[in-house]
């Protein structure tokens, strides 16, 4: 998994709650590594799941919860450091629309091994976007948080998000404003 989610991952930690709670769930983690991660390095999708696996055992909060926390706070970053990658879009939808065929062939230019999901469009009218989501790594909650800190950014208040379960890879996310 690209290092740039785990840095954006432990400085959430220490912005949200501390840098000594940053610390602790690295130290704990006992990684090879030491938890010495550079935004453009590799790391092991594993190592994301034990670091929210300890942060919530410390903070009592569902790892969904702070999944999903985590994607808004991505998005919300990626707005500042990767600003280009919305640059001309206009609303929630255009971005939502545009990940696959635009923002993550970006992506994938900048980071070439990066292993990301799938996004595929099965309908839209003014208000709802239909959108189909298929992963290995079952990260809908930050799939959520994103769409939730994309809405946010482009001022929609009244945003509604249902997730169907269509098999064990993939799940439709419908998205309301």
């Amino acid at each position: 998994m690209l290092g740039l989610i785990f840095t954006t991952l432990v400085e959430m930690v220490e912005e949200k709650f501390s840098p000594e709670m940053a610390d602790e769930i690295i130290t704990e983690a006992n990684f090879p590594h030491g938890g010495a991660y550079t935004a453009v390095g590799y790391y092991d999708f594993d190592e994301i799941v034990t670091m929210v696996t300890l942060l919530s055992q410390k903070t009592n909060i569902p790892p969904e919860e702070l999944i999903r926390a985590f994607g808004t706070y991505l998005f919300e970053g990626f707005t500042e450091t990767h600003a280009h990658l919305i640059d001309g879009k206009q609303s929630l939808f255009s971005v939502l629309v545009s990940l696959d065929n635009d923002i993550h062939q970006q992506v994938l230019k900048l980071y070439n091994e990066a292993s990301l999901p799938s996004f595929r469009v099965l309908d839209q009218t003014e208000n709802v976007l239909r959108l189909e989501y298929t992963s290995e790594r079952h990260l809908e909650p930050l799939a959520v948080g994103l769409i939730e800190g994309a809405a946010r950014f482009f001022g929609h208040d009244n945003l509604g998000i249902q997730q169907e379960k269509v098999s064990d890879n993939t799940t439709i996310f419908i998205v309301t404003i």
